[in-house]
Parts: structure tokens; C-alpha cells; sequence
């Protein structure tokens, strides 16, 4: 177990991690985890062979890991905890699955009080590894990495989801004369984006880019809001813009209008980033938040969850979102699970786009899939 770093050096390390230098590693150390006593990790009913899939597994149509509807089972905490998860947004439905877990009591059948605080990623970072959010509900972005190579104890322990293969969320451009969706001549052209060169988007924005000619460091970027990527695309303002669920639906069948490409098929780049409280000071609490999401996505988010009237009503209600719209794009694929080599795909984007500090964070240094296996019952 380990201490927390002092927020002196925690002040550090965040100057450190923006200007690319090493900061002060204090005396936390990934060397205290690995001496640390091994956790007991044993069977878990309705958590088969299913319910773990090989991280190394890349084929777009993997079947996620799943357990039964219920499964696993809450084990209450001997006594209650308050946990406070930063997240960027209530209105995405990536984060639909932490919402259901609160308003059905999943979190709450594991003694934990669970807190979802809207706070944008730069703000949450410097909070998290000084431990005064316990969770972010982010992914490992370039600002995250940084922070890791100067000294932050986080790490990405769980997944959130992958897109649908019908859905063309991702990179679209306006065409040019002679120009087909198989022909794009993306060098030189202004990307209309609400996500900066650091966002784990870059990793997708970069693969499809370069097989039309252009690459990260090719393009310029304009930072939009939410409402106007769209319009900027429409009136020229951009040549391309990368539009989201269920915006994408706007330009779709519009021959002005190709789609280039979106998230790799069962791949998540996000989901669930815990900081020195879980991963070392409260790790039962930290398996217990998992064991919640974990059961919330078997029970709810299994399948189409979307041919559920009902339920979408409900999504509908927590994400303050419009039912149509929602019925619009097809369901997510929920998925806890990370990905092998994800987080140096995501660097290598990071590098092209140059906004990566110092040597690439090694996956062992940035994923932490033991706590989700322990809830499964998965023996690494």
C-alpha cells in the first residue's frame, strides 16, 4: 500500500507533464504495488469462460466479455464508502452505464455512495492523482500519458465501449470535384473538431487520414462547439469535421459528403482511469466499483439494449436527451475490457500529432486490468 503523493509534488508533476520534463516521482513507486501481498481472486457464479476474452484478441467482431443478467454479484463492504468519479459529460451515452448503476442501486448494493462529478479532464487530472477524485470516466488522452511519464500514480483500469459496425461516427469530409469517398486528398485541409490533437480520437483521425494522403501533422485544426462542427462543415467554414452520434446522420446518404472512417471495431479507447485511492489505499472499494459496473452492463446493457422501449425511455430520461434521437443510432457495444497494445497505438498518434512528452509510457505503466479480472473471477 501506498501513501498519496503530496500535492507540492503533485503541483510539480502537473508543470512537469506540460512542458515534457520528468517530475518528482516522490517516494510512490509502481515498485510498492508489485511487492504488495497478491489479492485472492476466486471463482464467481454466472462468470464463465465468457466473461474474460484475451487481451491480445484484436478482430473487429470479438464478442465482448459477459457474464449472466445479475452477474457478479454484489459482496457489501464491511463499511460504506463515498467514491467521487470525474466525468466529462452526463449527456454521452458511453456514460449511460454509470448513470443506470446509480439510479438502479447497483453501486449502492456494494457500499458505495458513488458521486458522478461533471468536470472537464484537465481540471479532473491534477485532482485524481492528488486523490481528491477517487475515478475519472475519461480515457488515457496525451494530457494522461504525460502525466504518467512525470510521476502520476493513474492508471486505465477498465473499458467503456466500441461503435457498432453500422455506426459512422468518425471522420467526414465535404468532397471536392473528382473526389470519392475511395479518393480523398485529406493533405492541406482544415478538420473541424471539438477534440484536440491530444484526444485518444487522434488515434482513428490519424489511421484514416493516412490513407488519403494526410496525417495529423498535415492538416490544420479549428476547435468547435458541440453545435457548430456541424454548420462549419455545411457553410465551408471547415473541409472536414469529425461528428459524432447522432449528428453524423445529418450528411449521411449526402453525396457532398464522405465518411473516412470512425473508432476501430472492437477496440475501446476509454472508460475508467482510478488514481492512488483505489488502486492502493482502498483497493476492495476499488474492485467493488468494478463488480457494479460490471453487473450494471451484464444486466443492461448485454445486447441491443435499444430494442427496449422502455429502457430507452429511461436512458432517455438520465441523459436528458430526446427518445428519438436516441433511437437513432444504434446501441453501443459495451465492454470493460482493454485492449493489448492500445495505449501505444494511442501514443504513436499522440507522437504524430506532437503532443506527446518524453518516451512512450510502457501498457504495464498505463493498464491495470487486474481489478476487473478479480471481479470476474479471472486469475491473471
Amino acid at each position: 500500500m501506498r501513501t498519496r503523493t503530496p500535492w507540492t509534488c503533485t503541483v510539480a508533476l502537473i508543470t512537469a507533464s506540460l512542458l515534457g520534463a520528468a517530475g518528482c516521482a516522490g517516494k510512490d513507486s509502481a515498485d510498492d504495488r508489485a511487492t504488495a501481498a497478491p489479492r485472492t481472486v476466486t471463482p464467481v457464479a454466472g462468470c464463465g469462460a465468457g466473461s474474460w476474452s484475451d487481451p491480445a484478441d484484436l478482430a473487429p467482431d470479438r464478442k465482448p466479455a459477459r457474464c449472466d443478467k445479475g452477474a457478479p454479484a454484489a459482496r457489501p463492504l464491511a463499511k460504506k464508502r463515498k467514491i467521487t468519479v470525474a466525468t466529462g459529460t452526463l449527456s454521452a451515452e458511453y456514460v449511460a452505464p454509470l448513470q443506470v448503476a446509480v439510479a438502479k442501486g447497483e453501486f449502492a448494493k456494494e457500499g458505495l455512495d458513488v458521486e458522478l462529478k461533471v468536470l472537464p479532464t484537465p481540471d479532473a487530472l491534477p485532482l485524481l492523482a492528488k486523490g481528491d477524485v477517487d475515478a475519472q470516466w475519461a480515457a488515457p488522452e496525451a494530457a494522461v500519458m504525460n502525466g504518467i511519464n512525470g510521476g502520476f500514480d493513474i492508471r486505465w483500469v477498465a473499458g467503456n465501449f466500441s461503435p457498432d459496425p453500422t455506426s459512422k461516427s468518425g471522420l467526414w469530409v465535404r468532397l471536392k470535384d473528382g473526389e470519392s469517398a475511395d479518393h480523398v486528398d485529406m493533405a492541406g485541409r482544415k478538420m473541424g473538431t471539438m477534440i484536440g490533437k491530444g484526444s485518444v480520437i487522434a488515434y482513428p483521425m490519424d489511421t484514416s487520414l493516412k490513407k488519403h494522403g494526410g496525417g495529423l501533422d498535415e492538416i490544420g485544426f479549428q476547435q468547435l462547439g458541440s453545435a457548430d462542427v456541424l454548420t462549419a462543415l455545411e457553410n465551408g467554414g471547415v473541409d472536414s469535421a469529425w461528428l459524432l452520434d447522432p449528428v453524423w446522420r445529418k450528411v449521411d446518404g449526402d453525396k457532398r459528403y464522405a465518411f473516412l472512417g470512425g473508432q476501430p471495431l472492437g477496440e475501446p479507447l476509454g472508460g475508467l482511469l482510478f488514481g492512488p485511492t483505489l488502486l492502493n489505499k482502498d483497493p476492495d472499494a476499488g474492485v467493488a466499483f468494478l463488480r457494479a459496473y460490471i453487473r450494471t452492463v451484464n444486466t443492461y446493457f448485454a445486447g441491443d439494449y435499444k430494442t427496449d422501449p422502455a429502457f430507452v425511455a429511461e436512458l432517455a430520461k438520465l441523459m436528458k436527451t430526446d427518445e428519438a434521437t436516441l433511437r437513432s443510432t444504434p446501441s453501443m457495444r459495451m465492454d470493460w475490457e482493454i485492449r493489448k497494445g492500445t495505449t501505444d497505438r494511442l501514443q504513436q498518434a499522440y507522437a504524430d500529432a506532437g503532443v506527446s512528452k518524453g518516451a512512450p509510457v510502457p501498457e504495464t505503466k498505463a493498464v491495470d486490468r487486474a481489478m476487473y479480472a478479480e471481479a470476474v473471477g479471472h486469475s491473471l
